[in-house]
This record gives structure tokens, sequence and C-alpha cells, in this order.
């Protein structure tokens, strides 16, 4: 899965075969830009913040947040300077065309020093999983062949837990995924900040969830790798373990569409759609309730904060 996902940002544009919540209206980051503005001011207003995204697609999130804070939170625009976490070169130069000013890093470990806001929407979905089956009390991994899927047995004290797989026997383990906020939750214990994650997913583990995208449509995982975009459900609850191990706090996760609610999406919407022409303004309305609505993204995708210990309650993240 990694080598494939790395084959395909690396020569692919993405957004021909699936479209994001910063994609789908400039409100998403908008509301996202407002709201790290709040958490900088309740981290004392640092002088200095580096304000980093990982996983940036296009840049148009970062680019919409930074519209809106020059706006209204001049301070903060001023004190924050834009870092985006990236492998791929061909995004990369997109992320300049929005975010001139940015600069890239290939890993959280290469971000500056200092007081932290990072964003990733849906980054974590894409980091390779690796999955594993029980049937009669022995677990067996998923490996690739070729083009199918192999099972291969595990050691006898695998130390999988058999009461987190689904009906199917299935337990899927996001490892790079983990890492990632355990490093962050050290890094935000250390400097200060806080780390806001955005993803589908689910409360616990999600079984089977693997998934290929292309060309807006699901394919099978296995055919053509590097050729599609493949993802599968983050399982909040071992988010929020790896950063408790990491010496963090964490709040939430609360749904997507009550985290934007909380924000102010709809108010912004129809501010936004004010004076429009009547299908530019249903199209504003239309894209507000994709981004909120539970039947759309409102359910599925969650927010989730990782914070030092003690910090105060963050805007839309109350339980």
């Amino acid at each position: 899965m990694g080598r494939a996902n790395a084959a395909y940002y690396a020569n692919h544009d993405p957004f021909g075969d699936f479209t994001t919540a910063p994609e789908i209206s400039q409100m998403f980051g908008e509301l996202i830009g407002a709201w790290a503005a709040v958490a900088w001011a309740l981290m004392g207003r640092p002088d200095r913040i580096i304000l980093a995204e990982a996983g940036p697609g296009r840049g148009s999130l970062m680019a919409d947040a930074r519209r809106v804070t020059a706006r209204v939170a001049p301070d903060f625009h001023a004190a924050a300077q834009v870092h985006f976490i990236e492998t791929s070169p061909r995004l990369r130069t997109e992320q300049a065309k929005r975010v001139p000013d940015a600069a890239w890093h290939d890993d959280l470990s290469n971000l500056p020093d200092g007081p932290l806001i990072l964003i990733g929407n849906e980054f974590l979905d894409a980091l390779p999983i690796r999955q594993f089956r029980v049937q009669d009390g022995q677990w067996a991994e998923r490996h690739v062949a070729g083009s199918d899927f192999v099972e291969i047995s595990c050691p006898p004290q695998s130390g999988l837990p058999v009461d987190e797989a689904d009906e199917q026997g299935y337990l899927e383990r996001n490892e790079p995924a983990e890492d990632f906020v355990t490093s962050l939750a050290r890094r935000l214990a250390a400097h200060g900040g806080v780390g806001l994650l955005i993803d589908y997913g689910s409360a616990q583990n999600p079984g089977d969830s693997l998934q290929a995208i292309r060309s807006r449509r699901m394919a099978p995982a296995l055919e053509q790798a590097g050729e599609a975009d493949l993802t599968a459900l983050v399982d909040f609850g071992a988010v929020a373990r790896a950063a408790q191990r990491g010496g963090a706090s964490i709040q939430g996760p609360v749904t997507q569409g009550a985290f934007l609610n909380a924000l102010g999406l709809m108010p912004r919407a129809v501010k936004l759609a004010a004076g429009r022409p009547e299908t530019e303004a249903a199209a504003v309305l239309g894209a507000a309730r994709r981004l909120a609505e539970p039947a759309a993204m409102g359910r599925l995708f969650k927010a989730i904060a990782v914070t030092p210990h003690g910090f105060p309650p963050l805007p839309g993240l109350a339980a």
C-alpha cells in the first residue's frame, strides 16, 4: 500500500479521482483558519508559530485559511509561518501556486522547533495498513502476492486482541498513523501547540476497510497498483491511544458535521450565498450540506485534537 500510494501521488493528479473537503468549498479552509487563530490565542499568542499541514493536497485548505486570517486575525496571520509535510514533487508544485511562502518537509521530524499548530485533513487514511484475520483462535496476516491476497499464519504469541476483530475476524492496524500521532504528541508536550486531525473513520477497529478509488469510482484494491488512491478507515480509538502514549491529551473525536456546525458553517454559507445568482447560491448551500449532513460527509468524517495536558477546551470539540 505504501509503495502503491507513493507511485500514485508522484505521477497522478489525485483530484481527478476524488474530492476532499477543501476542494468542495472554501468554507472548510476558512473555518479551519479561524479555528487555528483561536487555538493560537489559547496558547498565549506566541510571537512565532509553526502553522503546518500534513498532506496538504493542492494547498487549497491553507490558502483559504490564510486568506481569512489575514482579514480577521492579523496578529495570528503575521505570527504564523506556513510549513507543509509533503513528499510528492508534483503536489509540491501545485501547493506553491496557492501558498508560495510555504516551506516543505518530508516528515514531521523536519519541522523547525517551537510551538506548533498542525492540521491533517485526510492524511492518516492514506498511510499503509496491516490486516490480520483470526479463525478458530489462530491469527494470520494478509499479504499481497502478485494480484491476490494471501494469508500467512502469525506466531502463536502474536498478542493480537481477538476481542477487537470484526464479525468476519478482521483486524486492521495503521502503525505509521499511530507513530505519526505519537511523535506529534511528544512534540506538543515538549514545545506546546495543538494538532487537528480530520479523517473518515470509526471509533474502533474498522475491520477490512481497504479501498481503491480511480476516476471517482471504486476499483479493485489490487488492480493496477499505483494507478488508484488506496485508503482505509482511521481507527480513532487507536489515534487517541497513540496520543496518550506520546504524553498528550485528546479533545474529541466528534463528527465533522458537529465540528463544522459549531464553528459556524451554515451562517457562513448563508452569508457567502447572499446576493449571488440563484444557481451559485444553491451550490454554496449544497456544498455546506455535503460537508456537514450525516448522509454525506458529516457523520463518517470525524475531528480530533491532540494537545498538551491541561490545554483549554478548543472550539467545536466538546464531547
